[in-house]
């Protein structure tokens, strides 16, 4: 009887310490909901349109992000003279890059397909994401550069984990990481975001996004529900 109160006690221990955690992860995901406007206003966000500056190995190259939620997104470089872009959609994804060669459309790679597939979520995935399918946990709080963060462990439905840092100090995502998988090789990749400000519409979005891989990107404009052609992602 002894053996089996205290393994009751244990058990009721065990549970009551995943309800803590779990609570704390909600309690952060809410934080950063209300910072970027709360729940009404990012379940009002449809579509996204972002145009701005890419600084990449010394060139300056002009970008265009369009993404619709959850239906594609589309991606538009101008450099050394060639119209690039690459393409994700839910079922597949493809790129054209004159600039490196290409004469016609390819197939991205599967994980290129994943990585793009997390990022079709314009309202943010760690919102509403037990509904979406996501699993989030709490590692605990970590530094980034002079920010203390709350460091979030994001796996897509998909099976993609990104992990996020959210500054304790304002509740907003000042970095992304995660492993992938780059020229062949698997690597950190670290997503830095800063210069936070509200557009026309109220939305709150990062102006600059800089990459351990890609550079520097700074956005001048971000456009929120702005009419999509869909046949853009075909």
């Amino acid at each position: 009887m002894k053996k089996f109160s205290t393994l009751t006690l244990a058990l009721i221990a065990l549970l009551g310490i995943s309800q803590v955690k779990a609570q704390t992860v909600d309690e952060i995901v809410d934080k950063y909901v209300n910072a970027l406007g709360g729940k009404e206003k990012l379940s009002s966000l449809n579509t996204i349109k972002l145009s701005g500056t890419m600084n990449s190995m010394g060139n300056e190259i002009s970008i265009t992000i369009t993404r619709k939620h959850m239906v594609g997104s589309r991606a538009d470089f101008s450099v050394m003279g060639t119209e690039n872009y690459q393409i994700i959609t839910p079922s597949k994804g493809s790129s054209f890059m004159p600039v490196r060669g290409m004469t016609e459309p390819a197939a991205t790679t599967e994980q290129e397909l994943k990585i793009g597939q997390s990022q079709l979520d314009v309202q943010s995935p760690l919102f509403n994401y037990k509904e979406k399918g996501n699993i989030v946990e709490y590692i605990g709080m970590e530094k980034s550069d002079n920010d203390d963060c709350y460091k979030l462990k994001l796996t897509f439905k998909n099976g993609i984990i990104t992990n996020y840092f959210i500054s304790a100090k304002d509740n907003r995502i000042v970095k992304t990481s995660g492993k992938r998988t780059v020229n062949g090789e698997e690597m950190e990749v670290e997503t830095k975001l800063s210069n936070y400000k509200q557009n026309g519409d109220g939305y709150w979005f990062a102006y600059t996004v800089s990459s351990n891989i890609q550079g520097e990107t700074n956005f001048d404009k971000i456009e929120s529900n702005v009419p999509v052609d869909e046949g853009i992602f075909k």
